[in-house]
């Protein structure tokens, strides 16, 4: 791994609690800094949101602002990442949104006129050319907005591979089944009661979290959004970019200023919060999704009919080749409840030397490696 970034952690202890995308690359950074980590994980592989994703280190959709200069840098970081660990899967493919009524075109052509468009890749294309971009893309739709700047690793093999690769290093220790029971100034108990000291400690729970988790976010402005997916067989062709279809634009805040331009969304659609988001997976198989429901404790099964939705929807921009799903799942992650312009994700001292850091929403696979990069400031 690239150690480029500076040494200015030589010699120090990093602890971090949590295996996702938030953790891994908090634990990834630091060593590039020169520090010695543990990394401790309560499964035995990580099965949060970070695994249950599509993957997308998404541009086109981030907030003006404090969240888009985020996302550049975490875009930057990234393309360095992939170059160091191949089998993250990073591939810079691009995204089309694509739409399928006229309202839809009108706000893509409001945003792709924008300031801002060129630093996030915006190019408005017709039918024609989103064909000639993405030859595979045979359905219905008017045309689409391209942002070239949108990427994707591989969100099932991206953890592992960096551990791996923070393994090779010597100085990393990865602890998994391990559960958080207690802290102190600068130290986590786990369940097995080890204290884990460290010079800095980082807590990057995720959304699942009971027992001392829960309690350390209780009565915090967060809330549990549940996403549901699917993935399909094999694809016969090749999708070279990112797909999202209009109703992207109703929920990315890059899109806000324009949304009360777009017709009222179909009702069931809107009853999940459904948009369509679509990514090839390096096997082939396509990765689709996604709901924005809030959690319900009670909730613990999964819909068919919002993943008829989203299947229908995919249909409708591929065409008769979209290939049959082959298996289905459920994830949560955690979102700040109105936050303000500037409040990207949520990060609080918890005791002395340890931060807790969560609340990033759909947002931590674009964002890991900036919010962990902000930590060793």
């Amino acid at each position: 791994m690239d150690e480029s970034q500076g040494r200015e952690l030589a010699g120090s202890r990093i602890v971090v609690v949590g295996g996702g995308v938030i953790g891994t690359l908090h634990a990834y950074s630091a060593l590039a800094r020169g520090a010695t980590v543990v990394h401790l994980e309560r499964d035995p592989t990580p099965q949060g949101a970070t695994v249950r994703n599509f993957g997308l280190v998404w541009v086109s959709g981030r907030a003006p602002g404090r969240e888009l200069e985020l996302a550049l840098r975490a875009r930057e970081l990234w393309r360095g990442i992939g170059s160091d660990v191949a089998s993250v899967g990073f591939r810079a493919n691009g995204s089309l949104t694509l739409a399928t009524r006229p309202d839809e075109m009108e706000v893509m052509t409001c945003v792709a006129a924008r300031a801002d468009s060129p630093r996030r890749g915006f190019e408005l294309l017709d039918q024609d050319e989103v064909r000639r971009r993405n030859p595979a893309l045979q359905g219905t739709f008017l045309g689409g907005l391209y942002c070239a700047l949108d990427a994707a690793v591989e969100s099932r093999r991206a953890l592992g591979a960096l551990r791996d690769a923070m393994g090779s290093t010597k100085r990393y220790d990865y602890l998994a089944g391990r559960e958080i029971v207690g802290m102190g100034d600068s130290e986590v108990i786990d369940h097995l009661g080890a204290r884990h000291r460290g010079d800095q400690v980082f807590l990057c729970l995720g959304a699942t979290v009971s027992g001392f988790g829960a309690e350390l976010f209780e009565g915090e402005l967060l809330r549990t959004v549940r996403l549901q997916m699917a993935e399909t067989e094999p694809f016969g062709s090749v999708l070279t970019t990112s797909v999202a279809n209009g109703d992207s634009l109703r929920y990315y805040p890059a899109y806000q200023e324009f949304v009360d331009r777009l017709e009222a969304q179909d009702e069931r659609a809107a009853h999940y919060a459904v948009q369509l988001l679509c990514q090839q997976r390096l096997h082939g198989g396509l990765t689709i999704g996604d709901t924005h429901e809030s959690d319900e404790s009670d909730h613990f099964e999964t819909r068919d009919e919002p993943l008829s939705l989203i299947a229908a929807m995919a249909q409708q921009l591929i065409g008769d080749a979209m290939p049959r799903i082959e298996r289905r799942w459920s994830g949560t992650y955690h979102q700040l409840i109105d936050p303000g312009p500037d409040d990207v994700y949520f990060r609080k001292r918890v005791a002395n030397g340890v931060t807790a850091i969560t609340g990033v929403g759909g947002r931590g696979m674009t964002l890991a490696p900036a919010i962990a990069e902000e930590s060793f400031r």
